[in-house]
């Protein structure tokens, strides 16, 4: 079974949130990593660009699919990980502690959209 973090929120498309004030750390989710395999590229938007919830901002490449990134909160790019950027198999050994960007959220409410670690543990198994 893939790890879930608690604390977190997440998407249906697999990302997770993490909120610290008004910034939004987002990365992509332990199952999402396991079921694209070894990650060999990843793409992410230039500080600055506006990200918008549930519309692609980037995409990961593996070895064996390409899958688009959704945000899962809109809001400003503040900064994004060039660690996984130069390292993307980063990702594959911890989906978690390797996010992709931070976003200064512009609509909090938009969190209350998302689901709990428990209610996304249910959906990806």
């Amino acid at each position: 079974m893939s790890k879930v973090v608690e604390g977190l929120y997440y998407a249906q498309s697999h990302e997770w949130l993490k909120v610290e004030g008004n910034i939004g750390i987002i990365g992509v989710s332990d199952f999402a990593q396991a079921q694209l395999g070894s990650i060999v590229f990843v793409d992410l938007p230039e500080v600055g660009i506006q990200v918008t919830k549930e519309v692609e901002f980037g995409a990961v490449e593996s070895v064996k699919a390409a899958s688009d990134l959704l945000s899962p909160i809109s809001g400003v790019v503040i900064e994004n990980n060039q660690a996984v950027i130069d390292d993307p198999e980063l990702i594959n050994k911890d989906a978690f502690a390797n996010w992709l960007i931070k976003v200064e959220i512009a609509n909090p409410s938009e969190i209350d959209q998302l689901l709990s670690a428990a209610d996304y543990r249910s959906i990806s198994k």
